[in-house]
């Protein structure tokens, strides 16, 4: 194969990719980037020039959720269409997809019809509630399954009403459970010589990410509240004036909340019965937020990053995004990376968080245009020129 792997570590395996927005491209991309063989499978109704909802297809959105791969079109609905498509999970590792649960079916790309072809294929299915259940059959959105999923009564200010989070959550949190789920399949096939049919949605991703504020329900009875930029129970932790802007102050126990108080100036806080135990600074949260502005917004942002983190207080500043890519840690850690790409375009796209160090990824090739590379990866799988030309002639791929 004359892609460029963008990894080593997975690319003894290939992934068919028939995702589309955001949850199931999320999944894929962890292949992607870890250097599988992925071919993603596109309508051949599709749009050439973008993808809706993620934007046109040379966006940013776009772009940076669908480097690392290879594409071509198929017409699955087609009866040559699906033979080809058997034709390609007979040899293929992996299938991701995130339609709603009944188009498998209608299709006819369900986890055992694919099982029949290749009993060592992998489907990992993203839906908005479940494969079945009372809700199985309702769309999913990330910001339904915000809300459903218990984020936005714990988001933003008390009394404000619920408010969503800034990204979405839900879609890239299913996204990353189902790679994660495929991956661990992949590793017990190892053992078994068999596949499996691993399933998330957008709703048990939601739920899953809520963590502790689930618990407390849970274990504890208790329904958690908005608590704004203020932590649910470790307090002082929030955010701060300064001379300048803002910060973020976090204290975890008594004598961090002691060296806070002391590194602010103000040694007396620590005496005052308001603020001695953690169950009285929780109760007296806004007058100790009032009373540490009224010390941090005698200096600016910068000297109190510095000061506290010195003493041992974790502090740190709120930056715009423009502001988080100049950062000189953020740079050092250059997740901000350029993909070389022979259109001579500006790519610069946000790397993986993990770094391998025997096989360490790469942005190793753009997104690929529509349908890129449906003849060349036909051929890998087996079809001849004849084949190809006659599919294309019937308007199957």
């Amino acid at each position: 194969m004359t892609f460029p792997r963008a990894s080593q570590a997975l690319a003894r395996f290939t992934v068919l990719d028939l995702t589309r927005v955001r949850s199931g491209p999320t999944a894929v991309r962890q292949f992607a980037d870890w250097g599988a063989n992925v071919i993603k499978i596109g309508a051949l109704t599709g749009d050439a020039t973008g993808e809706q909802p993620g934007g046109p297809r040379h966006g940013s959105d776009f772009q940076n959720l669908h480097r690392n791969k290879r594409a071509m079109t198929l017409d699955l609905k087609q009866p040559q269409g699906l033979a080809v498509f058997r034709r390609l999970v007979a040899k293929a590792d992996v299938v991701i997809e995130n339609f709603r649960p009944d188009v498998k079916a209608r299709l006819g790309i369900d986890y055992e019809s694919l099982r029949a072809i290749n009993p060592r294929i992998i489907l990992g299915s993203i839906s908005g509630f479940g494969q079945d259940g009372p809700y199985a059959g309702r769309p999913g959105f990330d910001q339904i399954a915000q809300g459903m999923g218990g984020l936005m009564s714990i988001t933003g200010a008390p009394g404000e009403g619920p408010m969503r989070a800034g990204i979405p959550v839900a879609d890239l949190t299913a996204g990353l459970f189902c790679a994660l789920g495929v991956m661990t399949a992949l590793l017990e096939r190892d053992v078994s010589g068999e596949g499996q049919w691993v399933q998330t949605s957008l709703l048990q991703a939601q739920i899953f990410m809520l963590d502790f504020q689930a618990a407390r329900w849970l274990m504890d009875g208790e329904v958690p509240q908005q608590a704004g930029n203020n932590h649910p129970t470790s307090i002082p932790t929030g955010v701060f004036r300064t001379a300048d802007g803002y910060i973020n102050i976090a204290t975890t126990g008594g004598r961090i909340w002691q060296r806070c108080a002391e590194t602010l100036g103000a040694p007396e806080l620590i005496s005052n019965p308001d603020y001695a135990t953690a169950p009285a600074r929780s109760t007296n949260r806004d007058t100790l937020n009032a009373d540490i502005n009224a010390l941090t917004e005698r200096q600016t942002s910068a000297y109190w990053v510095e000061t506290l983190n010195a003493a041992g207080v974790p502090c740190g500043p709120i930056y715009s995004v423009d502001q988080m890519f100049d950062d000189e840690q953020v740079r050092h850690l250059g997740i901000a990376q350029d993909v070389p790409n022979p259109d001579g375009r500006t790519i610069r796209l946000v790397g993986q968080p993990v770094s391998l160090s025997r096989t360490p990824t790469r942005m190793a090739a753009r997104p690929p245009e529509f349908g890129e590379q449906t003849d060349e990866v036909l051929a890998e799988f087996g079809f001849s020129g004849g084949e190809i030309a006659a599919l294309r002639q019937n308007k199957v791929v």
